[in-house]
């Protein structure tokens, strides 16, 4: 069971979606507007918020952001009208794990949920393991077919990050501040590079850091 939070300011789909994810065995706590979720992100802890951005008061970009900063920031599934290529690259640049536009199906993001959630707890277990490559965050190693890999601390940093995120897009503006805790307006080379090094440095397995051309990096292994 995993704790949930709804910010959804419409009843009849905040109760909608309540009942369905309880049905599927999870608590959840609604809040209607980005005030309270904020409030009551920070007195439960959810491991997930399913989050709209059309909000009452502020913004669900404005949530989404302050949700980052949480000692143990939730995952993060945006559920909005707002379906535009633009408006879905922004909302990964922001850091959602997912992105769901209204009208869905909620047996589809039912499965979503799972999906995070799985990839959530993959991705805060201290050793993450990813075939071909192996992160052990706890003893700070980094292995290439059971072969160990030096890397810098900042490399070693940006390796962990794309193998808990395997699968999903990061852009650079979402790695800058992830893992270089920079925030910054335009794009740099700055990642670019140390991507370059990172792939030179996982040898045979550097191909699985994927680039997607004006968007971003994803780690993908072959299933």
């Amino acid at each position: 069971m995993a704790k949930l939070m709804i910010v959804e300011d419409e009843p009849d789909l905040a109760d909608l979606l309540a009942y369905n994810l309880e049905s599927d065995g999870h608590e959840v706590t609604l809040a209607a507007t980005g005030a309270a979720a904020l409030q009551r992100a920070r007195e439960c802890s959810p491991d997930a918020v399913l989050l709209d951005l059309m909000l009452p008061d502020v913004s669900g970009a404005d949530v989404a952001r302050q949700l980052r900063t949480l000692p143990s920031p939730p995952a993060v599934l945006m559920v909005t009208a707002r379906g535009t290529e633009a408006d879905r690259i922004g909302g990964f640049e922001l850091g959602a794990d997912d992105y769901v536009v209204k009208p869905f199906s909620v047996r589809e993001l039912l499965m979503r949920v799972r999906a995070v959630l799985r990839r959530r707890s993959a991705g805060t277990s201290p050793g993450l393991q990813q075939a071909p490559i192996t992160v052990d965050v706890k003893r700070h190693e980094a292995r290439v077919y059971g072969e160990p890999v030096t890397l810098t601390a900042l490399e070693f940093r940006l390796l962990k990050t794309l193998v808990a995120r395997e699968g999903r897009v990061q852009t650079r503006e979402v790695l800058l501040q992830d893992v270089w805790g920079i925030q910054a307006d335009i794009s740099t080379r700055t990642v670019d590079t140390h991507i370059k090094r990172l792939r030179e440095k996982l040898g045979p397995a550097g191909d699985c850091v994927k680039t997607l051309r004006g968007v971003g990096y994803r780690l993908e292994f072959g299933r």
